[in-house]
Formats: C-alpha cells, structure tokens, sequence
C-alpha cells in the first residue's frame, strides 16, 4: 500500500537526498581531494534506494533491511563530510561550509521515522495473525 505514512517519509527522503543536494552545495566542490561527483552520486543512490522501498511494500522486513541501508549510507556521505570538514586548510574553505551538508542528516531522520512506521505496521499484523 503506496498510500502509507511511511512511504511518504520515503519520498521526503528521496526529494531530499535527490534534488535538494543539487540546489544546495556541500561546500567541497573546490577541494581537488574528492571529486564533488562522487557526493552527488551517493546522494542519487540514496534516493533511488528510498524510492525502492517504497515499492517494496509487500515485504515489509526487506524493506527495513533496506532502510538500514539506506541509514548506513546516509551515515557515511555524513561521516565523509565530517571528516572532510575537519581536514581541510585555510579560512577560504572554512568560511564557505555548504547547507547541503545537513542533507544526509535530514534524509537519517526521514528514513529513521518510515523505519519506525514500517516496524508498528509490522506489529499490528503479527497481532492480527495471533488472534486468529
């Protein structure tokens, strides 16, 4: 069922990790360590990743297992630009530190809380299953 609350947090997860990542920079477009591709291309994983769960719905514990997932991506896009942050020299990059940072955070809450109704939809069936 598409109609779920969950799969509109996906989507929120999706319209975040897909098009607000382009529209809002990182900041680490001109450091020459890491290509600003690669940023963008684990951001469009996320949101193909989140708009297939959606799709999944008929296996729910696939599509938590895939929410895990996506979570565990979402923390090393974080942890990478974290790191980066932290690594790199001189006012000039210090200064232009990028919203699109906070993206990976957004799209962890996003996918934390369809987790959780995906979890409660999960339950409410196995109750259902016991009283018959």
């Amino acid at each position: 069922m598409i109609q779920r609350i969950q799969s509109v947090y996906l989507f929120l997860a999706a319209l975040v990790s897909g098009i607000l990542s382009y529209f809002f920079p990182t900041g680490f477009d001109k450091v020459g360590t890491i290509d600003a591709p690669y940023y963008y291309e684990s951001f469009l994983v996320s949101a193909l990743l989140s708009f297939i769960i959606i799709f999944v719905y008929k296996n729910r514990r696939l599509q938590f297992v895939l929410g895990r997932l996506n979570i565990l991506l979402n923390v090393i896009l974080l942890g990478v630009f974290v790191y980066l942050t932290l690594n790199v020299s001189g006012e000039a990059f210090a200064s232009e530190k990028g919203i699109g940072r906070f993206i990976p955070v957004l799209s962890i809450v996003l996918i934390v809380l369809a987790n959780k109704a995906i979890k409660k939809d999960e339950q409410l069936v196995k109750s259902v299953d016991r009283l018959r």
